[in-house]
């Protein structure tokens, strides 16, 4: 095996985070194996999300090393990473609500116009998308818009996905959809980093795991390990998983 695929496609190295006088990340180390999804979990307010916007470059890292694909991106612009392969989806989805569903894509789709291979193997997994193409975003359901704030991330082939808290505040049919969607797209080459508060899909997802503390990662390893140990869980959680079936 050629030593860049044994190599975790994003790792982070004693990363901190400053947010006007508040002191987020403090010396954030953790590793994305390539291919999967990595799970970042924690209690409210760990750095979760800060950790995600941090890769982005949505907010700098104050000190510290965030590689990517063998190369420091930790002084980039947005632009720049985002050229590289990465995608973010927020959690409040990023989507133009004035726009139809097909402008949302054509706009995602940065290098020219819609593959429509690519568009039919997304409707596979979102056909509502397909149904509403022509709808305003706005007018979506909650859920609706989360496939598509998500199809705006894989519109084109991505080396890294950044999504957090896709399936927050969504019926459980829909959350049911999703990960029938994240599982397909983990056969892919895309890598996902995903902060999830639902611990059913991350119990259902999640290859590997992160888990927050206070600004810190605290445990690492393999989720598997995670669900089986329930001990773990609140230690490190605060509850069990077995409380969020």
């Amino acid at each position: 095996m050629p030593e860049d695929a044994r190599a975790p496609l994003l790792s982070l190295r004693g990363v901190h985070t400053h947010i006007g006088h508040y002191h987020i990340l403090q010396g954030v180390d953790f590793a994305v194996p390539r291919g999967g999804l990595t799970m970042l979990l924690g209690r409210n307010g760990a750095g979760k999300t800060t950790t995600l916007r941090t890769i982005m470059g949505l907010w700098q890292a104050s000190s510290g090393a965030i590689a990517f694909d063998g190369a420091d991106i930790a002084r980039l612009p947005t632009p720049a990473i985002a050229e590289r392969g990465i995608a973010y989806v927020p959690e409040s989805m990023g989507i133009f609500a004035g726009l139809t569903v097909k402008e949302n894509l054509v706009l995602a789709a940065r290098s020219g116009p819609l593959d429509s291979a690519r568009l039919d193997w997304i409707f596979g997994f979102f056909p509502a998308l397909k149904k509403f193409w022509f709808l305003p975003a706005g007018q979506l359901s909650g859920g609706q818009k989360q496939m598509l704030a998500i199809s705006r991330a894989v519109v084109e082939p991505r080396k890294l996905l950044l999504i957090d808290e896709p399936t927050k505040g969504l019926a459980p049919t829909i959350i049911n959809s999703l990960i029938q969607a994240f599982t397909e797209l983990k056969k892919t080459d895309t890598t996902i980093l995903m902060v999830e508060q639902n611990f059913h899909a991350a119990r259902s997802l999640g290859d590997s795991v992160a888990v927050m503390d206070s600004g810190r990662i605290v445990h690492a390893g393999a989720m598997a390990q995670l669900a089986a140990d329930a001990a773990l869980q609140t230690r490190l959680l605060g509850l069990s998983l077995e409380v969020h079936q």
